[in-house]
């Protein structure tokens, strides 16, 4: 792995347009459970498929088993950022990195200290009452039980991108402005397997696409370098 960290270093000297595209597999390393991999959700047993119950359809009808399996599995109040969060941050502030754009909802690279981050999917740092839009913060959420009501007795939804949602069309403007005008995009610690958020990469036209991970991806041809390795373990290797 040496010589393949020693390329992405390179390229952090040379250029100050980096943008970082993430996944799961930047957070797992934080101990938050992935929904794709063998010890994922959804290889856990609950009475329904997490892909189901994470859909808009489900929350709707069975709001209580909803948020039984939020609670449980999608509120970690422990994670604490790990190497790759603390590194992309730092070279942030060295000038380098223009924007994170994370698919998990986790707010793990705000705590490293990023500012310019492009929340896919949502945060589960942010909840709003659907009745009259009035917010609530993660440990409202953590010590609420079963359906979360606000004041005015409307249901408190995360705001969370569920299956059968669209994504938010000012966050996905702005991803693609930051991957379209980036001279690297380093890719990391994501399947590439969930759409629309996988589709962004098209708009790269930049010099050089970096891809980490430990499983193959469907990028991986396309990439001038490939590390498939541990993210955190990567970044730990890079000085700004």
């Amino acid at each position: 792995m040496a010589g393949e960290v020693e390329k992405l270093q390179e390229l952090v000297e040379k250029y100050d347009n980096i943008v970082f595209f993430g996944g799961a597999g930047v957070s797992t390393e934080s101990g938050i459970p992935d929904f794709r991999s063998q010890d994922g959700l959804y290889h856990q047993k609950y009475d329904y498929p997490p892909e189901t119950i994470l859909s808009h359809t489900f929350f709707m009808r069975k709001p209580e088993e909803f948020f039984k399996f939020y609670r449980d599995k999608m509120l970690c109040d422990t994670a604490k950022p790990n190497a790759a969060h603390l590194k992309l941050a730092e070279l942030e502030q060295a000038g380098k990195l223009k924007a994170v754009i994370t698919q998990n909802i986790d707010n793990l690279h705000q705590m490293a200290g990023s500012k310019k981050v492009l929340e896919l999917h949502g945060s589960v740092h942010r909840n709003y009452c659907m009745k009259c839009h009035r917010f609530y913060g993660f440990a409202h959420m953590k010590a609420s039980t079963g359906v979360p009501r606000c004041e005015c007795g409307g249901i408190i939804k995360p705001d969370v991108v569920l299956y059968e949602e669209g994504l938010d069309n000012q966050t996905i403007n702005e991803a693609v402005k930051a991957i379209s005008e980036a001279q690297v995009l380093i890719i990391g610690g994501t399947s590439l397997a969930v759409y629309p958020a996988a589709g962004l990469i098209d708009y790269f036209r930049g010099e050089h696409l970096v891809v980490i991970n430990k499983s193959p991806t469907p990028r991986d041809s396309y990439a001038d370098l490939l590390i498939q390795e541990p993210i955190g373990q990567v970044f730990s290797q890079i000085h700004c």
